[in-house]
């Protein structure tokens, strides 16, 4: 089975609501917060997997001045494991270098050690708990990983970032 990565469209956000709603029917975004995502590019991406041209996945991403945040990574069950979340999970992570960060957070439900071992493999540490974060009462762990080399933002010797970018 392969997939396709692709930046996610105007037109894809009634379907991302539909599998938000299946994924995640305790903590669903309202469909109107992927609308507003959507239209702050400068600080947002999102991104979708396709398999044979049906959306299968989809993640998003928030990147202010030097932390990116995870905002959100969907897999519809059946195609999980075959290697879609570790696809999207590489994009955002190459974007936040991209757009100048340091470091990544995200929170991870703590029933969830799926997705728990795929961050620690990318490297994420866990290190803090938000107790009863979830609708249903789970907590959520947030897990932060520190990017060596953003590559979107030069620094000078002393380790600063000259105010002209050079």
């Amino acid at each position: 089975m392969s997939f396709t990565l692709r930046d996610l469209t105007f037109e894809d956000i009634a379907t991302v609501g539909r599998l938000e709603n299946e994924l995640f029917p305790v903590d669903a975004w309202p469909l109107q917060m992927f609308y507003d995502e959507f239209f702050q590019p400068d600080t947002r991406r999102y991104v979708v997997a396709e398999v044979d041209g049906a959306m299968v996945a989809y993640a998003g991403l928030m990147c202010v001045d030097t932390t990116a945040d995870i905002q959100t990574i969907g897999v519809l069950p059946a195609f999980e494991g075959r290697g879609i979340g570790r696809a999207l999970l590489t994009e955002l992570l190459a974007e936040s270098a991209r757009r100048g960060a340091d470091n990544v957070m995200l929170e991870v439900r703590a029933d969830n050690p799926r997705a728990q071992q795929l961050y620690t493999r990318f490297g994420f540490e866990r290190i803090h708990t938000r107790r009863r974060y979830y609708r249903d009462g789970v907590d959520a762990w947030i897990m932060r990983l520190a990017l060596p080399f953003p590559n979107a933002r030069p620094r000078n010797p002393s380790g600063t970032i000259p105010e002209d970018g050079r």
